[in-house]
């Protein structure tokens, strides 16, 4: 079999400037200002509207506390910890550098830490919590949108009563077009809500340094001690307002997954030199305000400001709430391109909004889903301090799963000794068990919606890749090896007619089903006959250099297997054509491609639960066709139906 010789990419150096040119190269200048820019409007939408209702639930929601000055201290001090560890240490210093060639993601983190396939006892493990918490974000990217939308429109009922019935109605109609706008990209949408979120956090910090003037001992709370005080004093009480704490950094986990929409760099300047002083300024700003008067805890954000400013706060809050959906949405369309392929979704749609930034795709199946569940979820819950209660389980146990994945990581690929892990990621791990087990008690009051949607996206993965496997074997069960394909060639040779036939095969080791069925019926091989396997990496990308090998099998057949990463999609026309070999010819209006068209069937042979088959076979019918997937001429495609029990 024939492959290049190693490139300088295939060097440990090589794929680190991979993973830099994934960006074109480091972005500087203007074109680093431009991605800075939407990056706020894309990424820090989310963990940048927390302001609205994080400090108000502990002090007004089902779990509050009194708003004595001992305990606005306290969680003033527990929320400026949780953005400096969680955010700024564990995320922005640690898990953006465990990426996958400048990819995001559990998923993508789960890429490099997975066991070979066949690994049997606790080495699945990294794979089972890598579904898990990729399967959570899905949860998260339905209440986020709903409970950050609500939280701004709730500000008219804060202005006047007239305005609450009228507040889900103008909820959802903002949904729909928040949803709708999607299928412009990324870009796009960044243009237009980076300079609207560079307002949003300049006044966060405005109206934060005009609390705190008032109130410059609120600043005190930088001392952890306020937060051992605030645990000593309230004890349970206590530890449950950890998990509304934890509304603080929502975000983290979108912010990851929505890092190869960007890069590192651009995220990171943002956060430090802009996102988060303007929230740590608001926070305290809040906790002035309460200082001041703790009658303002129905609402403290929208009571920061003048009278007359209540309106326009409002408007500004809608818009930043519709933005800050947006972190969540895009990264729940970059899981789902990461889990199709890996093979653990069936194939869709998927649709590429930017020629220059890859990471940058709309998913309308995804996009819809979304929008349904999020104008569910407000017209079931009703207000936003309900939707508080439902929020932070799933975020919380994807940050636990994240934290053991990044362990694995750091033992495995940065050669870490065990005691660095232990006291790196255990400190990690100590302030996410501490927020998840402050959040688990939700579970009752609406956190299951969130575990229940996870839990049916995990049964879709697994389900969708076990069937994967059993079908492979199904059919190599009956699959003639290439050996004796070539002795009956060689034999008795079949009838030859002119042009190239492309037969896409899963096995890489027999002769694809398609090209048995069409000699049993058609009776004719064509001059050139090519078994074209597809394989995707566990890398996002694989460089060109890599991505062919071609094996000459004789009587003009050849095997081809081509390789992509789990971030590139297949074009195989356009990758056929740049082939350059001895006997090999592609030309457009003369070559046709042959697939393999499975009806499956639900049976009692070992392998899947009954109900499960029959899930992979509903999976099966509606996923994207395989022309359509790897891009392949329709009239140039014959599809050769075959049965197959499961």
């Amino acid at each position: 079999m024939t492959e290049p010789d190693p490139g300088p990419e295939e060097t440990e150096a090589g794929l680190r400037l991979l993973e830099t040119t994934r960006h074109t190269l480091e972005p500087r200048g203007a074109y680093l200002l431009g991605l800075s820019l939407a990056a706020l409007g894309v990424v820090y939408g989310d963990i940048g509207t927390s302001p609205l209702y994080a400090l108000r639930e502990c002090f007004h929601g089902p779990h509050s506390i009194a708003p004595t000055a001992a305990n606005v201290m306290g969680v003033l001090s527990l929320i400026f910890w949780s953005l400096l560890i969680v955010i700024s240490v564990k995320y922005m210093g640690f898990i953006l550098r465990a990426n996958n060639r400048g990819e995001g993601g559990i998923l993508a983190l789960m890429s490099l830490v997975r066991p070979p396939e066949g690994t049997r006892g606790f080495r699945w493990l990294p794979v089972a919590m890598g579904l898990f918490g990729a399967a959570l974000l899905y949860g998260d990217g339905m209440i986020t949108p709903a409970i950050s939308v609500l939280s701004a429109v709730e500000g008219l009922a804060v202005a006047t009563p007239v305005f609450k019935p009228f507040v889900t109605p103008i909820t959802l109609a903002i949904l729909v077009g928040l949803f709708l706008v999607q299928r412009v990209g990324t870009a796009g949408i960044g243009r237009v809500f980076g300079p609207l979120m560079l307002i949003w956090f300049s006044v966060l910090a405005l109206l934060g340094i005009s609390q705190i003037l008032r109130q410059p001992s609120v600043l005190a709370a930088v001392n952890p001690a306020h937060a051992v005080s605030f645990f000593a004093q309230n004890e349970w009480r206590g530890f449950l307002t950890l998990g509304v704490v934890f509304l603080v950094v929502t975000g983290g986990e979108a912010l990851y997954a929505d890092m190869g929409h960007f890069g590192i760099r651009p995220i990171r300047m943002t956060w430090f030199f802009f996102v988060l002083p303007a929230l740590l300024l608001n926070y305290f700003g809040q906790g002035a305000l309460l200082l001041t008067d703790p009658g303002a805890a129905t609402n403290p954000f929208y009571r920061m400001g003048p009278s007359w400013a209540l309106y326009p706060m409002v408007g500004l809050a809608t818009a930043a709430t519709s933005i800050a959906s947006q972190a969540v949405i895009s990264g729940a369309f970059s899981l789902t391109r990461q889990a199709v392929q890996l093979g653990y979704l069936p194939r869709t749609r998927i649709e590429h909004t930017s020629a220059r930034e890859i990471g940058q795709i709309y998913i309308p199946i995804v996009n819809w889903l979304l929008m349904i569940s999020c104008m569910v979820l407000v017209l079931e819950f009703g207000d936003s301090s309900k939707l508080a209660s439902a929020y932070g389980v799933a975020v919380t146990t994807d940050m636990v799963f994240a934290t053991i994945l990044f362990s694995i990581f750091a033992i495995k690929k940065w050669k870490w000794s065990l005691p660095l892990v232990l006291a790196v990621s255990g400190t990690f791990l100590v302030v996410d068990l501490a927020f998840w087990g402050a959040n688990i008690v939700k579970v009752p009051d609406g956190g299951w919606f969130p575990l229940a949607v996870a839990l049916v996206v995990f049964t879709l993965m697994t389900t969708w890749r076990r069937g994967r496997k059993i079908l492979e074997e199904r059919m190599k069960e009956g699959t003639l090896s290439t050996t004796l394909f070539l002795q009956s060639v060689g034999k008795t040779p079949p009838v030859r007619v002119s042009g190239t036939a492309v037969y896409m095969d899963r096995s890489q080791g027999g002769t694809p089903p398609a090209l048995l069925h069409n000699l049993k019926h058609n009776k004719v091989l064509h001059d050139r006959v090519v078994f074209l396997t597809v394989i995707t990496d566990e890398f996002p990308y694989v460089s060109p250099r890599r991505r062919l090998e071609i094996q000459e099998l004789g009587f003009g057949i050849f095997r081809v297997v081509a390789k992509y990463g789990f971030m590139q999609d297949p074009d195989i026309p356009q990758l056929l054509e740049k082939i350059d070999h001895p006997g090999l010819e592609f030309p457009p209006g003369n070559t046709t491609y042959f697939l393999g068209r499975e009806s499956l069937f639900a049976s009692k042979k070992a392998g899947m639960a009954l109900w499960r088959e029959k899930l992979f076979s509903v999976l099966s019918r509606n996923a994207l066709p395989a022309t359509a997937f790897f891009r392949l001429p329709p009239n140039r495609v014959v599809e050769l139906g075959t049965q197959i029990e499961l």
